[in-house]
């Protein structure tokens, strides 16, 4: 995506907030790359150890409890979404896409954004009855976040309706942080940002952990 659409799209398109198409897209990919890892991680990565090789059940035959077994899933998730945030990062650094030396803390942001998107996932997964009820998560779900989060385009683009849609998604609050410390550009909003983020997290898991509290035991 970065180089297909960021230079091949990016020489048609005029520059968007100051910035060349190519490193105002980066920071959006970056987000996007957090979400997907974590996001196929805790649906079939865990729909397979929970269904298929009934690691759960292994597991709850051990002093561990439902709850570490969702916080493990979803740390693993959020572990695997860093490592994939540093590869893009440092891609996006050897193109010359980062004005900033505040790009660094995008790496935590990274994890943060694989906790929120492996609880949602989690949620998911423990309502899901087989593979393909994924399909609706990841056609309903990601793709739109994917394409009205802010990843492509700016959001003031968009009516005002379709703005406050976009706001309620999470995507668009890791895009706006991403794309803020890529370029310097540190706001006092960006604390209700990650705040907002963080409370998601903290309740998606929150959730997750009761469903599948439900589904794994009798």
């Amino acid at each position: 995506y970065l180089l297909a659409i960021g230079y091949g799209l990016g020489r048609f398109v005029a520059q968007i907030d100051g910035l060349p198409y190519a490193a105002f897209l980066a920071p959006g990919m970056i987000a996007f790359t957090a979400m997907n890892s974590a996001t196929f991680e805790t649906t079939f990565g865990s729909f397979t150890r929970m269904t298929e090789q009934n690691t759960y059940a292994a597991i709850l035959a051990t002093p561990c409890s439902v709850a570490d077994i969702v916080a493990g899933d979803i740390l693993w998730a959020a572990s695997k979404s860093t490592l994939s945030v540093c590869f893009v990062l440092l891609l996006t650094a050897l193109f010359g896409l980062v004005a900033s030396p505040l790009a660094l803390a995008v790496v935590p942001v990274g994890f943060l954004v694989g906790l929120m998107f492996g609880g949602l996932g989690m949620m998911v997964t423990a309502r899901a009855p087989s593979y393909d009820f994924f399909s609706y998560y990841f056609t309903l779900g990601i793709s739109v976040m994917f394409l009205f989060s802010g990843v492509f385009f700016p959001l003031d683009s968009l009516p005002a309706w379709a703005r406050s849609f976009a706001w309620l998604l999470p995507l668009t609050h890791a895009v706006n942080v991403c794309r803020a410390l890529t370029r310097g550009t540190v706001t006092p909003g960006l604390a209700a940002e990650l705040a907002w983020m963080a409370i998601l997290t903290a309740a998606a898991f929150v959730v997750a952990e009761r469903w599948v509290r439900r589904r794994v035991l009798p």
